[in-house]
């Protein structure tokens, strides 16, 4: 089934504003079909006649196709109800549909003056008991809806999209304003909305703004945004928070003859995403002090290392507490950059750079020392960057010590990739342009960090190899496999 984008792609005589248009259309066609309690189609010329390009059904009613239309010729199911409305700018009619009558009407969409799309409206009609005052008004508010979206009046270039997490649907609560900004009709959801503000009383006949301004323990005055919004002026979006409530408020301004003479406000109770939100900050936020604070104990830590290192005359008593103090400074690096975001994954890329600076400059004992890494570490799992980041810690500070230690190069590569069974590998290799391997090298009787290297790499189900490099050097590559990272 083809999309919304690759119909109008196909479609003649569409330019981007165009697109754009009925892009935006379908973006906050919700509102429409929520308040009608209808199906709504979007019909684009397609080989003399018309497609469905899109579909959408209500929320807060029976839907009439259960099936998708989109893809059908207009006159396989609906005869000439678009081809009319194309031909005479409006069309209407009542078919049978099994013990169903399905009313049905279209229009043509407009943009400048030319016609761009068809969009019909589809509902079951019930005559067998009397509407009741919410559908009369919703019914009301939904054909001044489509009429402006006919004449390319709704939705307004600049209102923003009701698609949006916790942004307000029909059901979470309407109301009607006149062009003073007085209520004219109010769902119960949306008295209740209000209500849990703090406000007593109706609402009806009153104006909103004020409404909202009188709330107890509001302080000062109303936000810009806010007053636009409760006024019904402006197409936009604003939140209300009083005590622990909080409610979420959106206008369509509603326009006949290019003069605005009411508004559509929908509201929606937002008070617990708030506290959930809050309580999520509050998570993060309780995380990312405690990566500060742990960064900061290994900075302690690392400093007695360097003072005990002082009091020690033994040569290598000296060098093993520099290990150790670098050791624990590339883990209080790693906490240092989670606690610098709320993920618990960080982008090891700048990780790598920066060690491999620090450790160069710490290690180097002789003549200049030039470092690359390409390719890319990807982002990593709190859980696997402390041994991925003392993993390459070794390996650099073994190629800078023992292989180029009169200058030379040092080349780190990463390559991230996720193999078919789902599991994420990194794959990194350190090259030095030095003198090679030792003669007999063997890891397993090699120095503490060597071990320390083959014992983190098996503990992540990697794999390790030390080989001489061509023309000369040492060449280690290592395979580790990583936790996957939610985005």
């Amino acid at each position: 089934m083809r999309t919304l984008a690759e119909y109008l792609r196909i479609t003649p005589g569409l330019d981007t504003a165009d697109t754009e248009r009925l892009h935006l259309l379908v973006e906050d066609w919700h509102l429409l079909a929520d308040l009608g309690f209808s199906d709504l189609v979007l019909w684009v010329a397609h080989e003399g006649g018309w497609i469905a390009a899109a579909h959408t059904r209500p929320i807060t009613g029976p839907m009439v196709f259960v099936e998708d239309v989109v893809g059908q010729k207009a006159h396989v199911v609906f005869g000439d109800l678009v081809d009319r409305a194309a031909r005479d700018g409006a069309s209407e009619h009542v078919r049978e549909r099994g013990q169903d009558l399905i009313h049905e009407r279209a229009r043509p969409v407009r943009r400048g003056g030319r016609m761009i799309g068809i969009l019909s409206i589809h509902d079951q009609l019930d005559s067998g008991r009397p509407q009741t005052r919410l559908e009369e008004n919703y019914g009301a508010m939904s054909d001044e809806l489509f009429a402006m979206a006919a004449d390319g009046t709704w939705p307004a270039p600049a209102s923003p999209s009701g698609g949006r997490h916790g942004a307000p649907r029909v059901g979470d609560g309407v109301m009607r304003l006149d062009a003073g900004g007085t209520v004219e009709y109010a769902s119960p959801n949306a008295l209740s909305a209000v209500r849990r503000l703090g406000h007593q009383g109706p609402i009806e006949g009153e104006v909103l703004v004020q409404v909202i301004g009188n709330l107890p323990g509001q302080a000062g005055n109303l936000d810009e945004g806010v007053a636009l919004v409760a006024m019904g002026r402006a197409a936009w979006r604003a939140d209300v928070e009083v005590g622990g409530a909080a409610l979420a408020m959106r206008a369509v301004p509603l326009v006949r003859q290019r003069a605005r003479h009411g508004a559509i406000v929908v509201v929606r109770d937002v008070s617990e995403l708030r506290r959930r939100g809050s309580e999520v900050m509050t998570k993060d936020q309780t995380i990312r002090e405690i990566h500060h604070r742990v960064k900061n104990n290994l900075q302690t830590v690392a400093a007695l290392l360097r003072l005990q290192s002082r009091r020690v005359p033994d040569g290598s008593a000296k060098e093993a507490l520099a290990e150790a103090v670098r050791r624990v400074g590339v883990i209080a690096m790693i906490y240092e950059a989670l606690s610098t975001g709320f993920a618990e994954a960080l982008d090891f890329d700048d990780v790598a750079v920066r060690g491999l600076q620090a450790i160069v400059e710490v290690a180097s004992t002789g003549g200049a020392i030039d470092t690359r890494v390409t390719g890319s570490f990807g982002m990593v799992r709190a859980e696997d960057a402390t041994a991925v980041g003392l993993i390459l810690s070794e390996l650099v500070q073994n190629a800078v010590e023992h292989g180029i230690p009169e200058g030379g190069s040092v080349h780190v590569d990463a390559q991230r990739t996720v193999e078919e069974d789902g599991v994420d590998i990194l794959r990194v290799t350190v090259v030095d342009d030095g003198a090679g391997l030792p003669t007999g090298f063997r890891p397993s009787r090699a120095g503490l960090g060597t071990r320390i290297v083959t014992s983190m790499v098996h503990d992540l189900g990697g794999q390790i190899r030390w080989t001489d490099a061509e023309p000369r050097g040492t060449r280690v590559r290592f395979s580790v496999r990583l936790r996957g990272v939610e985005v």
